[in-house]
């Protein structure tokens, strides 16, 4: 059977920092005015999504993963390796940082570590991250929460549409109010809340934080995540390599008018952030519209995208 483009449908989920974005960019069925993420390329249980068409249709990532390895280029592992959201920040996330896979196995969990990157799809003007923090050792690290120094402690960095960030497990860092992020991370869920506005849950407690662990795992002092970027056009269509990573390799294709392109990793994972247009492979095509998620599976043929869209791009 010719391989093709694997459309997933996305899980949109609640935050207490969320909005409307997922609804008004992309068109997705949001549960609430406070939707802050869309798990979109994802095989984790807190969050599965499913296919949309075709012959695998209905069946969940992980189904894929488990019954077809074929489709992944035979690539191992019980966990499907990695995990695309989109994130709509209308108020501040909390402040974080997530282990390592070392850290993440000794809390026996189930989860691995978690190194992430975040591509900006749009921010309003001034918005910022919080990447790293100015303490020097674990023990000025500790003084400086416990006082509540954030001001002093947290490195704060503006960001603009179309910056891309790599954050590795350790970094303390959080998306504040006004951005919409594509976030691309190992397929894990761990994370170690430092602060949190002082904000409450639903039931009027405060949120849950995990000092000891987020010191423990932190990267002191902080290291900046090393990017590979590189830019390469050809006809119809730009190529900006971000990072090359131990985890992950992320790209974004810009598309202008019509791109021949070949499938050179054994499966990857595609997001259409801005734009539409189509692919065509065989002599069969499929929309791609903006919001859109799908998997190129391993053997898939050469194939043409035509149009003016964004992709973001990724695999292992």
């Amino acid at each position: 059977m010719t391989q093709e483009p694997i459309f997933l449908q996305p899980v949109c989920k609640e935050k207490i920092w969320g909005g409307t974005l997922l609804r008004e960019r992309f068109g997705y069925d949001i549960p609430s005015e406070t939707t802050g993420e869309c798990w979109a390329i994802s095989a984790h249980p807190h969050g599965m999504s499913t296919v949309k068409s075709g012959p695998y249709q209905g069946k969940t990532l992980m189904d894929l993963w488990d019954q077809h390895r074929e489709l992944f280029g035979g690539t191992e592992g019980d966990r499907f390796p990695l995990l695309t959201k989109i994130l709509d920040a209308k108020h501040h996330l909390s402040v974080k940082v997530h282990p390592d896979d070392y850290d993440a196995e000794e809390h026996g969990q189930g989860e691995t570590g978690k190194s992430e990157c975040w591509y900006i799809i749009d921010c309003k003007e001034n918005a910022e991250i919080i990447y790293g923090h100015t303490a020097r050792s674990k023990a000025e690290l500790v003084t400086m929460i416990n006082s509540g120094d954030w001001e002093g402690l947290l490195r704060r960095v503006k960001i603009k549409p179309g910056d891309f960030y790599y954050v590795p497990s350790g970094t303390i860092h959080a998306i504040c109010a006004g951005a919409l992020v594509l976030e691309i991370q190992q397929n894990s869920d761990a994370a170690y809340r430092i602060y949190d506005y002082g904000r409450t849950d639903q039931n009027g407690g405060a949120r849950e934080l995990h000092i000891r662990d987020a010191v423990n795992a932190a990267t002191v002092p902080h290291v900046d995540g090393f990017l590979d970027e590189s830019t390469e056009t050809r006809k119809g269509i730009t190529i900006k390599t971000f990072v090359q990573g131990e985890y992950f390799s992320v790209y974004k294709w810009d598309i202008s008018g019509t791109a021949e392109m070949t499938q050179d990793a054994p499966f990857m994972l595609c997001s259409v952030t801005e734009g539409s247009g189509s692919i065509i492979f065989e002599g069969k095509s499929a929309k791609l519209e903006k919001g859109a998620h799908f998997i190129l599976p391993d053997q898939m043929p050469d194939f043409t995208i035509n149009g003016d869209c964004t992709i973001i791009v990724s695999h292992i």
